[in-house]
This record gives C-alpha cells, structure tokens and sequence, in this order.
C-alpha cells in the first residue's frame, strides 16, 4: 500500500469551490440559497476530510458526486442571477471533482503485474466518474438492517460451510452445479427497443438450490426471479448456408434495462454481424426486487449472492441450448463488470464455447464487499462474527477464480483498467493469471469509460474475428 499523502494540494479544489458556493448563498434567502449552501457545505467537509485525514474513500466519493451534481444545481441560478454565477458555480463543482478524482488516483496503491498510469488530468476526471457512482451507491446503499439480518447472514454461512465441507464441494466446486434441462418452448414476442427489431424471450428458469441448503426457501420467494428472461438481435438471413455466431452478452450490475443492455452490445451484431442474445441476470431489470436494478446481489447477505450466481449461469447454460438448437454451432460469451464475473464462471461450465470475454470483470466477491461496504459496518460485522475466509470458501463454488475455464486458451482475452475505482485492477489481473496469461489489454481508464477506449474493442473484435466470430 502507498503511504496515505498528508496535506494534499487537491483538496484545496473542494475548498474553494465551498467558499463560493456559500459566497454566492449570501444574499439569495433561505429558500432560494438552500442548494448553495448544502452543496457549499459538502465541498467544505470533502476538502477539510481530504486535507486532515485522507484514505477513506468516501470522502473523495463524496466530493466527486457533489461535483458532478453540482453542475446541474448551478443550472437555475444563470437564469436567476445571471451567466457569470452559473460560470463560477459549474466551473469549481467541476473542479472540485476532478480534484477529488485526482486525490482518489494518488491514495489507490499500484499493483504487481498491472501497467501504472500517469496521472493526467484526462486520467483523473475519468476517475472522478467512478468516485461520482460510489458517492451515489454510498447513500442509495443502506447496508444491513439490525434487525437479525447480520446473525441470520452468519448463521447460514455457517451452516452452508458444514454442508459443502461434508459434501466434498470445496475441493470440487464445480460438482455443486448441477445441469439445466434445454429449453425448447420459451415464450418469445417481438419488439422494437432502442431501434431494432427484437426478440423477447420469457421462460420458467426451474432453478432452485439444494433441498437442505441454508437460503433456498427465501430464494425460491423471489418471485421475479423464477421467469427468466433474455433479449435477442438476430439477422434475418438464418437458415442459409451457413448459421451466423452468436456471442452471450452479460450486463453489469445495476443494469439489465433492455434499452440500456441493447444500446451496449449492438456493434457487436451491427459491425460483426453477429447475433446477440443478452440474458437479464436476477435481481436486475425485470428480476429485481425493488426500484434499484441489482440490490441484493452484491452485499452482505452473501447466501444470496451464491444463489443469484448460481441461477445466473444455470439461466445461461439453458439459453445455450437454446442457441443450439436454433442452430449456432459457434458460440461465445462477452461479459462487463458482474457480468464479466459471470461470463468467467460460465466459461467454466458450458461446453464448447470458442471464445470468452470478460471485461472489467470483478474476480473475487469477497473483496469487493470488504472495499466497498461502509468501514463501521464491516468492523461491527467482524466483532459479530462475520468470517471472511468463511464466507470466501463457501463463494468457492461460483468463483472464476477457482474453477477450471474450458474456453481454449486462444480464444480467451481480458480488459481492464489501470485506474478502476469500483472494480480494482487487482481482479482482473488475478483473472488474468488463473486463465494462464491470454490476451489482455490495460488501458489508463476508469471502470465506466471503457466504452470509448479505442485500444478494448480493437482486443475484442480481434480476438472474436480470430475464433470465428464475425462474419
């Protein structure tokens, strides 16, 4: 780890930026300067917390959401006391994230076998977008209730532990998943989404964990989740010749919305004239639970965790056959953050696919929770009981960095980023390392600015040409 840097000279972007915004509060009333001074406030409390006591990442989180918000809080006031205001409001919201995205670069530590990146100031406003979406997860996420959810959660780790112990399950892990039934007869219906014509596949998913398996009767009440549900471009040319590829699209946590997923991975079918099938991963889009795609996937209740990533890939091996039966004999499988992890696991499992992607793939659950769960709630956890290394073995059975890829080697390539704030560089290259080194490709971004790096997709689109995967 880096030695935490004292007295940072970024911090005095969030510093001033308060001093404005509350300069500019004086004089406007209660009510009309009400967003001034708490948006003031909260670049005053960003820049004291960066100067005195940097290394929490919230609070460079927290700068860098009040920044980017803060742009569209100054909007109104160029109407109301002129454009100059609105200039200095929105400049120094600006500058207070970037600022926050540069003192986030300089605290994160530099990993072995990872490129290091300069610090530049693209670099750092890239960086002040991933701190931007943590500011937001750190209020949208309420953590764990006290309610008996934290000794519930323990008590199924517990258990579920002795059960996969018993079983020979940790040392075998891939015996845990069972093999799906094909799907013949899924509902299907077509719709135009985001420009295309497409077809919306609906089935009875028929997963269910182990009978006896701590967790299963509360999974099996998801209802969202017992339907499964992909989305599906296909070139109207089938039944020729020759049966066009098809590449497995898997959405990132907190996606799932068809208009979103669509958008993503349509170059694939329009530039390579692939079909595409994209699956929605429980408890996001449809699947979800409540109003935020995603939750409930990734946190503390990890019993749930193992049971979405088991449906998850069950989910997906029965859409393989599905594409088989449609009659695509070439197959692969892209994946981005979660669905990264995803595509790994499935890489793992499913036969015969020619070529698997993940990028940005988070690699490890375990660590992901610990990074990005609230300090005091992870320490509370641990006094009560909460056993890390435990919780780490029994997510062994849904891990890409345990089981075995089946995907040849020449057909595997990884993505990442140097300066990844959600998903650190650290588990892609684990993933890199478990997949025995193939094709990687770093480039000096963010976890959300992959989209328009030049260097990914010109990875990615060699590496599907090389393995049949264009046409």
């Amino acid at each position: 780890m880096l030695d935490q840097p004292r007295w940072s000279k970024w911090s005095l972007l969030n510093l001033l930026a308060g001093f404005l915004w509350l300069s500019q509060a004086n004089g406007l009333g209660l009510l009309a300067g009400l967003p001034l001074w708490l948006f003031g406030s909260a670049f005053l409390a960003s820049g004291f917390s960066q100067l005195l006591w940097p290394g929490d990442n919230r609070i460079t989180q927290t700068g860098a959401l009040a920044g980017i918000l803060g742009v569209l809080v100054a909007l109104p006031y160029g109407f109301g006391i002129g454009l100059g205001a609105f200039l200095l409001l929105a400049g120094s919201a600006l500058a207070a994230a970037w600022g926050a995205g540069r003192m986030a670069f300089q605290l994160e530590p530099h990993y072995e076998d990872v490129p290091v990146p300069e610090p530049t100031l693209e670099l750092a406003a890239k960086v002040a977008l991933d701190e931007a979406i943590l500011g937001f997860e750190q209020f949208a996420s309420a953590g764990f209730p006290l309610d008996g959810t934290l000794e519930r959660v323990i008590d199924e780790v517990d258990r579920i532990h002795g059960l996969f112990a018993n079983a020979g399950l940790l040392e075998k892990p891939e015996a845990y998943h069972v093999m799906p039934p094909e799907l013949t007869d899924p509902d299907v219906h077509r719709a135009t989404i985001a420009g295309h014509r497409v077809e919306v596949l609906r089935f009875e998913s028929g997963y269910s964990p182990a009978e006896g398996e701590p967790g299963r009767e509360r999974w099996l009440g998801y209802e969202p989740c017992r339907e499964a549900w992909a989305h599906v471009l296909r070139h109207p040319d089938e039944g020729g010749d020759r049966a066009r590829p098809w590449l497995i699209c898997t959405n990132g946590y907190r996606m799932g919305f068809p208009r979103i997923d669509i958008g993503l991975f349509e170059r694939f079918f329009e530039s390579l004239g692939l079909n595409v099938l994209i699956p929605v991963l429980p408890l996001h889009g449809v699947r979800r639970l409540g109003w935020h795609s995603g939750s409930g996937f990734l946190g503390i209740d990890v019993i749930d965790t193992l049971h979405a990533e088991a449906q998850a890939v069950w989910d997906m091996r029965r859409l393989l056959s599905w594409i088989r039966n449609q009659g695509g004999d070439t197959v692969g499988a892209f994946g981005l953050s979660l669905g990264g992890y995803t595509t790994a696991v499935f890489a793992s499992l499913a036969d015969g696919l020619v070529s698997a992607i993940p990028g940005i793939p988070l690699a490890d659950i375990t660590r992901i929770i610990t990074r990005h769960s609230a300090s005091h709630q992870m320490d509370y956890a641990l006094r009560r009981g909460y056993d890390l290394e435990r919780v780490r073995d029994v997510l062994r059975v849904v891990s890409p960095l345990v089981l075995e890829p089946k995907v040849p080697l020449e057909g595997r390539m990884i993505f990442g980023a140097t300066a990844d704030r959600l998903v650190t560089p650290d588990h892609v290259r684990d993933l890199w390392r478990h997949w025995e080194k193939p094709e990687i490709v770093w480039y000096d971004g963010a976890h959300v600015t992959f989209a328009s790096e030049k260097a990914v997709w010109a990875g990615v689109d060699r590496t599907l040409r090389e393995n049949g995967l264009a046409v």
